[in-house]
């Protein structure tokens, strides 16, 4: 694959999230996800609220700045594998996150969702290597293509996502 040049501890495509009370989804992020803030990179706007930060997660950049007065509620919809997803949840919802999808099988991996206090919703997943190198979800949507007939598990997985989406903001 072709890729641009890119800063070291950059991906090509990085998150940013714009919220209420920036520092503590900060906090937040560095509890649930040993996210590492750069302190080279935190910057406040001359009206004192946060204009740019970045954490690493992983091997990821997340960008997160504070909202302007006027600004539009924008919720960030993020995706993070991790080593546990019942530890990570466990210490987002100590925090106050709203676990939306329970553990679920996806495919051979473990697949979750959680509205932190912000109201972003975070794709919560642990990979499990298939033997060969493969995945589960390979040719799926070959099968699905033509009509999509859901097992309980993708019916659970498609219907939490819609309520979830319902209620992100209010």
């Amino acid at each position: 694959m072709n890729k641009p040049n890119i800063p070291a501890g950059h991906n090509t495509v990085n998150s940013f999230i714009i919220t209420k009370d920036a520092p503590k989804l900060i906090r937040f992020l560095e509890k649930v996800f040993n996210a590492k803030e750069d302190p080279a990179a935190h910057t406040l706007d001359t009206d004192g609220l946060l204009l740019h930060s970045e954490l690493a997660i992983g091997d990821s950049i997340v960008m997160v700045a504070d909202t302007k007065p006027g600004w539009p509620f924008t919720p960030s919809l993020l995706r993070v594998y991790v080593y546990d997803v019942d530890e990570t949840l466990k210490r987002a919802k100590e925090l106050g996150a709203k676990i939306v999808t329970e553990p679920t099988d996806f495919y051979g991996d473990v697949f979750s969702r959680f509205v932190d206090p912000w109201n972003n919703l975070w794709w919560v997943f642990k990979h499990n290597p298939q033997p060969g190198g493969t995945a589960d979800w390979e040719g799926a949507g070959e099968e699905v293509a033509a009509s999509w007939e859901p097992s309980k598990e993708m019916k659970y997985i498609h219907d939490t996502l819609l309520k979830a989406m319902e209620h992100l903001g209010k």
